[in-house]
């Protein structure tokens, strides 16, 4: 595989030109779905495994795990924000220096999946009670400057929970 390949192993996420109740539904179920399918995939690795890169200067599987609720804890608030205000301008974080910290580095994984796992199951309840219409709402992005719609974000971050279980599954199965 190349850099490119190890890097996106199921390409970019792009939004889809139709955005209906059917793929709101598809993307929740894939939201819904993720912890259960990271905790199979990590139950039987060993410190070195996790410890592994996905690819050359990435971060290790242990680090993959543990991004993961600190970035959907993000998305759910920011979800939040957008249904509860105008537009918010949302607060990035920095996602690699998240990565740096000691705990993300070295902390046990089943912390990072429980997390994840009540995440999930609270954001799919909220994202459940939302109308068609919600997912046109949007934050802004200061970094990229732009106003994000929550239907891109539902369908972003159902792509980023897939990304990132590609990167372990990947990386277990060479």
């Amino acid at each position: 595989m190349n850099l490119d390949q190890l890097k996106y192993p199921i390409g970019q996420f792009i939004m889809p030109e139709v955005f209906d109740k059917h793929q709101a539904d598809i993307w929740i179920a894939e939201i819904e779905a993720l912890p259960v399918q990271i905790k199979h995939s990590t139950a039987h690795l060993s410190e070195e495994e996790l410890n592994q890169t996905y690819r050359p200067g990435g971060w290790t599987l242990k680090q993959v795990i543990h991004h993961l609720p600190d970035s959907h804890m993000n998305a759910y608030i920011r979800f939040k924000q957008a249904i509860t205000e105008d537009i918010p301008i949302i607060r990035p974080y920095y996602e690699e220096r998240w990565a740096e910290t000691e705990e993300a580095k070295n902390g046990d994984i089943k912390l990072s999946i429980d997390l994840l796992t009540g995440l999930h199951q609270r954001w799919v309840v909220f994202l459940k009670t939302l109308e068609l219409q919600d997912y046109q709402r949007k934050y802004v992005h200061p970094a990229q400057g732009i106003e994000l719609t929550l239907a891109n974000m539902l369908g972003m971050y159902a792509w980023h929970g897939k990304h990132h279980l590609a990167h372990l599954t990947n990386t277990i199965t060479k």
